[in-house]
């Protein structure tokens, strides 16, 4: 058991993800749970968070402890401080998104529309909240360095990876998206060389095609990741990694914060080029 409990959500985070294989699968379900949903941990009630993630309550007491905290609650104050700190009126938002959700489903366009877009602004206001600056320019830097950028990204990541590769080559910066058509995922990264970089984008359940892809590269090649949990097998091979929480509304999760990631990794490398 951890002696001192962690003192910020990010040290709980960071500790989580140390941990992580060490723990049962049971604490595994919590941690996967925590670390995607940290709104229901922060404002929800045992019995309703427990319901949510399938555990039994005492599950969530034991989980805490792992991690040197007395109960749950002890666990729980971090993710209201930091929800509270990057946003001071995010109480009035929850209640907002409360009154949305009690109202009869929309069935229109123009209130599927409403319903996916206020989704959307939520999510871009919390990756405002929560955008690294430090983590930016690291991964400027490793794409302004590259000879070659290699995007890989398939299923519904491949929009993201697709609109990647026409921003970078549009700003001259050569880029090649890796398709794996005909399979050939593997026979695409065999031409990554050590001066190159990788971005991938994957989210769950994480195609296995990407993965191999990252496997395939040699290891020297910097690689950029963004996904949606910091316990993506992804991220543990990252050189920068950039986690996102996208809007879902009737099981649809949009790529709204992910490609706005790419946009301000793409522009931005295109004003460090003009400085140049």
């Amino acid at each position: 058991m951890v002696v001192n409990p962690p003192e910020s959500l990010a040290e709980l985070e960071s500790a989580i993800t140390a941990k992580h294989i060490s723990l049962s699968k049971r604490l595994q379900q919590v941690a996967q749970f925590v670390m995607d949903h940290p709104k229901n941990i922060a404002f929800g009630t045992v019995a309703a968070i427990a319901q949510d993630a399938n555990v039994p309550p005492s599950t969530l007491v034991r989980f805490a402890n792992a991690f040197g905290f007395q109960g749950f609650s002890d666990m729980q104050r971090l993710f209201r401080a930091k929800l509270v700190e990057d946003n001071p009126s995010y109480n009035e938002r929850i209640r907002l998104a409360k009154e949305q959700l009690s109202q009869p489903s929309p069935t229109s366009p123009i209130q599927l529309l409403n319903e996916f877009a206020s989704a959307n602004m939520l999510a871009m206001d919390q990756l405002k909240a929560e955008a690294d600056a430090d983590k930016l320019e690291l991964a400027i830097n490793i794409l302004e360095k590259a000879n070659v950028i290699h995007i890989v990204g398939f299923r519904r990541s491949f929009v993201i990876a697709s609109y990647f590769a026409y921003a970078l080559r549009h700003i001259d910066k050569s880029a090649f998206l890796v398709d794996g058509v005909g399979g050939m995922f593997r026979e695409q990264a065999s031409v990554i060389q050590p001066q190159d970089a990788m971005v991938a984008i994957s989210f769950k359940p994480y195609a296995t095609e990407t993965q191999e892809t990252i496997k395939a590269k040699p290891a020297e090649v910097p690689l950029i990741v963004i996904t949606d949990s910091q316990l993506s097998p992804l991220v543990q091979q990252a050189t920068v990694s950039f986690v996102v929480k996208e809007a879902e509304v009737r099981s649809f999760r949009s790529l709204t914060s992910s490609l706005c990631i790419a946009q301000a990794l793409s522009i931005g490398l295109a004003y460090r080029q003009e400085e140049i």
